[in-house]
């Protein structure tokens, strides 16, 4: 039991959450879900946001900077009068009235967090204390967007939540690494002391449309690659494994766990494992069959394994992946030309 406490596996809080607003209690008066989604222009924040749109008691706010997101991702939802978009950045306090706050701002691809990488741990530590304070004036709910990247280069395989992990707290990834790690630190001491609703999702590798071309993923890249029929850069030496998720898995995930009674954190990701070199396999065979694979140098401090065990998810939220890899990718496919410009041949045409 006490390892359990250790790992933050239970749900005791020392004070009880702040009550929000007397309408939420009111006899006339059916107020809306108010659902504040940090970061909610990028890959996987618009696309929770159109999951939470679907239901019409939902009054869903977006903040962001626009550092790695945009306004097309939620372009569908401006002058919706139940959408609401602010121009903001985390690391300044906000002041708004909401019942839940689903907290995914911060640049989630090695370019991006190394681009800056003080103001991607500002973003995961002082981004995280606003939108605590923020949990705790209102009495609302909060999840943070945590990652498998705080397990590091793991030495356990696969990980489940009780791995500690095995982090360079100095290398060139840990303003995300580390970051992260004290995003949940300061989430459960926020819960403990102060008795705030909290949600942790660690979330694994998550591919879909509206990622970022180029941004140094490697699904994004491949599949960015192959429509540009330029070789598939496989980091050396390429056995190196990652676990795909489907960006409606991992959003039907994060929702479940919202909703759900547990604390996390919880691993929500694809337990199916790749490597490198069976995922540009399938990107060639899939999308352009022509393409060359070849092999580059590695980014230092890359994990050699990620696969979740997401037991926990199962058990607690009755959760798994529904989409393999093989289905999700041509899915990705129209999307990318799209932005790239770049129509599919007309096998038919004549010559």
């Amino acid at each position: 039991m006490a390892k359990e406490a250790a790992n933050g596996n239970h749900n005791s809080a020392s004070k009880p959450p702040p009550t929000p607003s007397p309408l939420r209690f009111s006899k006339f008066f059916q107020s809306n879900m108010r659902i504040l989604v940090t970061g909610g222009a990028g890959f996987i924040g618009s696309h929770l946001v159109d999951k939470l749109m679907e239901n019409e008691k939902n009054e869903v706010i977006v903040v962001d900077n626009y550092f790695t997101g945009s306004k097309d991702n939620l372009k569908k939802w401006i002058g919706h009068p139940r959408f609401e978009l602010i121009r903001h950045d985390v690391t300044e306090p906000l002041l708004i009235e909401v019942d839940q706050i689903y907290h995914l701002a911060c640049p989630a691809s090695p370019i991006f967090y190394k681009y800056n990488p003080v103001k991607t741990i500002k973003t995961n530590v002082i981004g995280t204390l606003n939108m605590l304070g923020l949990a705790k004036r209102v009495g609302a709910r909060i999840l943070l967007t945590s990652t498998s990247e705080v397990y590091g280069d793991p030495l356990v395989h696969p990980q489940d939540e009780s791995y500690w992990g095995n982090v360079n707290p100095i290398g060139v990834r840990s303003c995300y690494d580390e970051g992260k790690r004290v995003a949940e630190t300061l989430m459960f001491d926020y819960h403990r002391q102060h008795g705030i609703e909290i949600r942790i999702a660690r979330i694994f590798n998550t591919y879909g449309p509206r990622m970022n071309i180029d941004d140094g993923r490697v699904v994004s890249n491949f599949i960015a690659q192959a429509i540009r029929n330029e070789p598939l850069t496989v980091q050396a030496p390429g056995t190196q494994t990652r676990s795909f998720c489907y960006v409606s898995d991992m959003v039907d995930g994060l929702i479940r766990l919202m909703e759900g009674e547990n604390t996390g954190p919880i691993n929500i990701g694809n337990p199916g494992e790749f490597t490198m070199l069976e995922l540009a396999e399938n990107v060639k065979e899939l999308i352009n069959p022509d393409v060359k694979i070849a092999m580059v140098e590695n980014t230092p401090d890359d994990p050699r394994q990620r696969k979740p065990d997401i037991t926990k998810a199962k058990e607690l939220l009755g959760w798994e992946p529904k989409i393999k890899l093989r289905d999700g990718l041509p899915l990705m496919e129209d999307d990318f030309r799209q932005r790239l410009g770049v129509p599919r041949k007309n096998l038919n045409a004549c010559c």
